[in-house]
């Protein structure tokens, strides 16, 4: 599986490029600079077919938009968060970006514990909440894309809006108790491993 990472919008955060097929690609997470992207996938010769949102913040959605109505990509978002995709107060957009919120109109609400097929790749649907409702992970063979869930060393914000801390000390015990080692694609900062989390986050050692 072939990753290619760039960090979008505002808050630079982290938007992953998987290739699942020749000439074929899916995005996790747009959080703006859809020029960029664009630009990207046309040097690198990609399709873009969906858009993969881990949660329904701005610094995640904020490209969803151009970058769909450019590639005909589906947008694809927890059901939780999907209000999210139309407000720029419940996308926080309003109180904490200075770019303009551009919305979603059209996506496929997805749910926990389903699966989402691309070209030769499969991805799980893992329903972390607590960062926001409707927050998920995306598990493709041996990655874990993790939003803002779970970061090295740290997990996402649970008080925004929706945040939940009882819902993310369970979400983490899932992640904690997959089986098996990941490498850990999260929203924000550099990469890690589950295994080094598990004994490395001080928010995973406490559980």
């Amino acid at each position: 599986m072939k990753i290619h990472h760039l960090q979008l919008g505002p808050m630079r955060a982290n938007c992953y490029v998987v290739e699942t097929a020749p000439g074929r690609c899916i995005a996790v997470d747009i959080g703006g600079d859809s020029r960029l992207l664009l630009n990207f996938l046309k040097m690198k010769k990609l399709s873009l077919t969906k858009i993969l949102l881990t949660h329904g913040h701005f610094d995640h959605i904020g490209g969803a938009a151009e970058t769909a109505a450019e590639t005909g990509a589906e947008v694809y978002i927890h059901a939780d968060d999907s209000y999210m995709l139309e407000s720029s107060d419940a996308s926080l957009a309003s109180s904490m970006s200075l770019i303009e919120f551009k919305p979603v109109k059209k996506y496929t609400a997805i749910f926990g514990d389903s699966y989402i097929n691309d070209g030769e790749l499969t991805f799980r649907i893992l329903h972390t909440p607590g960062h926001t409702p409707g927050s998920v992970c995306y598990i493709c063979e041996d990655v874990i894309f993790s939003g803002d869930t779970l970061f090295c060393c740290s997990i996402g914000r649970t008080d925004f809006p929706g945040g939940d801390i009882n819902a993310m000390r369970s979400s983490l015990i899932s992640l904690r108790d997959l089986n098996g080692d990941y490498r850990v694609c999260p929203g924000h900062n550099e990469t890690t491993t589950l295994e080094y989390e598990r004994h490395s986050n001080p928010y995973l050692t406490r559980l």
